[in-house]
């Protein structure tokens, strides 16, 4: 993971995903490329899960807002404290999410914000238009401070699915660069495939020594809060986590672990689909 996009938006939370971008990028050796994002300032907006369906925006002044989200880089870029050449401001006019989308094909890992309800932080929209059209994976970034360091106790969630493999493929650089590495099944969130047994004899085959753990709390809640609640109980700093192993319509209607870790978690999220 050595190329970064981080989009900016207009908005309180982009110094927050800056700030931990920086972490990522000093722990990992990487550069970042950030770039201005386009606010949508109309969306449709359920509240949990978080859905989200943005409308047309409205002409605006393209180099007011370029400005604005200019001022916001430079603001949350100051202070890098010795790691400012790992940060580079592309410039041009703020894009729409299927431009970021495109341009992320080209980068290691897209950054962004967890989504927020209130139509005045990052857009759900934004995100699974990136992690969808992108090809590539994202790391979703709770609000507030930055974590001190992503990447040192990794919680892989395991619940057997193809996308469960397709992004563990995508996040073994960051396994393999983890101190601790836990193996996570959520009892009854599984579907049918190698159990968590398995996958620890694949990572040892690659170097990587883990542990798996059953929790069952999968019985008595929903699983997405089953894994968040397992990660702040373990200290873990990064979850990898599959994309929407049921439908996006079925999780959108009825819930799913996916969409309730990105409405909740407290903790970097590295997801691919």
């Amino acid at each position: 993971m050595k190329t970064l996009l981080v989009p900016i938006e207009d908005h309180d939370g982009a110094g927050a995903v800056l700030a931990a971008a920086r972490t990522f990028a000093a722990a990992h050796d990487a550069k970042i490329d950030a770039v201005g994002m386009r606010l949508v300032p109309y969306q449709a907006v359920g509240a949990e899960p978080i859905v989200a369906v943005s409308l047309p925006a409205a002409d605006e002044n393209v180099t007011e807002i370029a400005r604005r989200i200019r001022e916001r880089f430079e603001q949350a870029a100051t202070g890098a404290q010795g790691n400012s050449d790992r940060i580079r401001w592309r410039g041009g006019d703020p894009l729409e999410d299927a431009d970021v989308a495109e341009l992320a094909r080209v980068y290691d890992m897209t950054i962004i914000g967890r989504p927020v309800s209130s139509g005045e932080g990052p857009r759900m929209s934004s995100l699974e238009t990136i992690l969808f059209d992108s090809g590539r994976p994202i790391l979703i970034v709770p609000p507030g401070p930055p974590p001190p360091h992503i990447g040192r106790h990794v919680v892989i969630s395991w619940n057997r699915s193809t996308e469960a493999a397709e992004t563990m493929t995508a996040a073994m650089p960051l396994v393999k660069a983890a101190e601790q590495v836990t193996i996570l099944t959520v009892a009854g969130g599984t579907v049918s495939g190698p159990d968590a047994a398995a996958l620890k004899d694949y990572l040892a085959v690659h170097g990587v020594e883990a542990r798996d753990v059953t929790d069952d709390q999968g019985t008595r809640a929903k699983p997405g809060a089953a894994i968040l609640d397992f990660c702040k109980r373990e200290g873990a700093d990064l979850l990898i986590k599959s994309a929407y192993t049921q439908s996006r319509l079925r999780q959108m209607v009825f819930g799913g672990a996916t969409s309730t870790i990105i409405s909740n978690t407290h903790l970097p999220v590295f997801m691919a689909n």
